[in-house]
């Protein structure tokens, strides 16, 4: 039984996501059961009856109680009104010295209608889903599992990008030392490793997942195994109706992830600090956990277009997802729960990533550091469509070229001494930097007398000095 404290405090909470109050003096209101409906499809909520929009207490008839109390529960009894059927707990609750009748409705695994019409809860209003997308997503929603999973038995080895699998080795090897297990494997033990060859066990067939596809596959597989991928690299800071630069990309989120680092590294100013007694690039740490978490963490099977969008001030990523809160997520609300659990199990392989949780605490981390300002934290929406807003300095006294080369050139050595005829080429594929800037770091080491370069430009190697 409800108490009239928690009453008092729905009320003064007022109208939200999960609390609707109705007027019903005399009579039950129609409109009760479209919010029953949309509270079942979305998160569940709260229903106080007698009590005004502003939150004022209007009270029911005492003679009317028990006839709407019955018309609720015949009517939510009633597969024509409500289908499937839902029982729900009712109470008549007194509030200052007013009748009122309190409705709990959980969420509900299963996609609900009233009359035939599906509906959903949006901030504090109900409205119908009147388009196919919008009725797949309810479903999507309620989908008991992991669309990365899907089985798709006609993917063949021929269908993934060869070249990425040579990638992998090297970036597993340069972070292990060479003792990474992968490094033995086969291109197909390497993907059954990783959990991208399942069964259906419903259809019974076996195969490569979208996962496989999405993480390995040609631009042809990944745009028939999901044909609205795409993502939109936008530069908005003088053409905010257009842009000044933009990437489409339609590629593997393996190439993605490396276009999408050299997209803001081109188009955001860089800042250094010391971790130990290592000069690491906060921009760098920032925004590889942005990137990470709009590929790993979309839905991938909803037909959105992922952005990623660098105004004057900040740079904004917006991706298609399945809410597990609603509203701003900060480090003390946060509950960390993977959405695409096996792409994000694949790039910790990688280190482009930790565990689930340790991104948001590293971007409210570092942040406030990048900008120069404590309040300049990271903004982070859920909702249907999940939105981060991470601010930058627009302007900055330092060299960026310069600090970029440097904060690279450690690592450059490091992947010398163990490959000394390793090319600007794959050096920029381990790193996740442009080709033009694994250059510049060569050229900057060799104008150092750090390294110089013996043989020829295709055949040669360097020479640590």
């Amino acid at each position: 039984m409800i108490d009239t404290e928690k009453i008092k405090s729905l009320i003064a909470q007022g109208e939200g996501l999960n609390i609707e109050f109705k007027t019903s003096r005399s009579t039950l209101s129609r409109s009760v059961f479209e919010t029953i409906c949309a509270f079942l499809n979305r998160k569940g909520g709260h229903i106080l009856l007698g009590v005004k929009d502003n939150g004022y207490v209007e009270g029911i008839q005492e003679d009317s109680l028990p006839a709407q109390l019955k018309t609720l529960a015949d009517d939510m009894n009633n597969p024509q009104i409500i289908s499937p059927t839902v029982y729900l707990t009712s109470e008549v609750v007194e509030i200052e010295g007013k009748k009122i009748i309190y409705i709990y409705v959980p969420e509900s695994l299963q996609a609900h209608t009233y009359v035939n019409i599906y509906y959903d809860r949006n901030y504090e209003d109900d409205y119908k889903l009147r388009t196919n997308h919008q009725i797949s997503t309810l479903f999507l929603r309620k989908f008991d599992g992991y669309t990365e999973n899907k089985v798709f038995p006609w993917l063949q080895m021929n269908d993934f990008v060869q070249k990425d699998f040579d990638k992998v080795r090297k970036i597993v090897s340069f972070n292990t030392d060479g003792t990474h297990p992968w490094l033995t494997m086969s291109n197909d033990e390497i993907l059954r490793a990783a959990k991208l060859y399942r069964k259906d066990e419903t259809t019974g067939q076996e195969g490569y997942t979208m996962a496989a596809a999405l993480l390995f596959g040609t631009d042809v597989t990944v745009g028939t195994v999901c044909p609205h991928y795409r993502i939109d690299a936008l530069c908005r800071k003088d053409d905010v109706d257009r842009y000044d630069d933009r990437d489409v990309i339609e590629c593997n989120l393996l190439q993605a992830y490396g276009r999408l680092m050299a997209f803001v590294q081109k188009h955001t100013p860089d800042r250094f600090f010391l971790e130990g007694i290592s000069r690491e690039s906060i921009r760098d740490i920032i925004f590889r956990e942005m990137i990470c978490n709009l590929l790993i963490h979309r839905e991938y099977a909803v037909n959105f277009h992922t952005s990623l969008t660098i105004y004057k001030e900040t740079v904004v990523t917006e991706n298609w997802n399945i809410p597990y809160m609603m509203g701003q997520i900060t480090p003390k609300n946060l509950h960390p729960h993977s959405k695409n659990p096996n792409i994000a199990a694949f790039f910790r392989q990688l280190n482009w990533v930790e565990d689930l949780g340790s991104g948001v605490r590293k971007m409210f981390h570092y942040c406030p550091l990048y900008v120069k300002d404590k309040t300049a934290l990271p903004i982070m929406e859920e909702d249907d469509v999940f939105k981060l807003t991470i601010p930058y300095e627009k302007k900055g006294s330092y060299n960026t070229d310069l600090e970029r080369v440097s904060s690279n050139a450690d690592k450059v050595l490091e992947l010398i001494r163990v490959n000394s005829s390793i090319t600007a080429t794959e050096i920029s594929q381990i790193l996740t930097i442009s080709p033009r800037t694994a250059k510049r770091v060569l050229s900057h080491l060799v104008s150092e007398k750090i390294i110089e370069r013996k043989g020829s430009r295709k055949t040669g190697e360097w020479m640590i000095l």
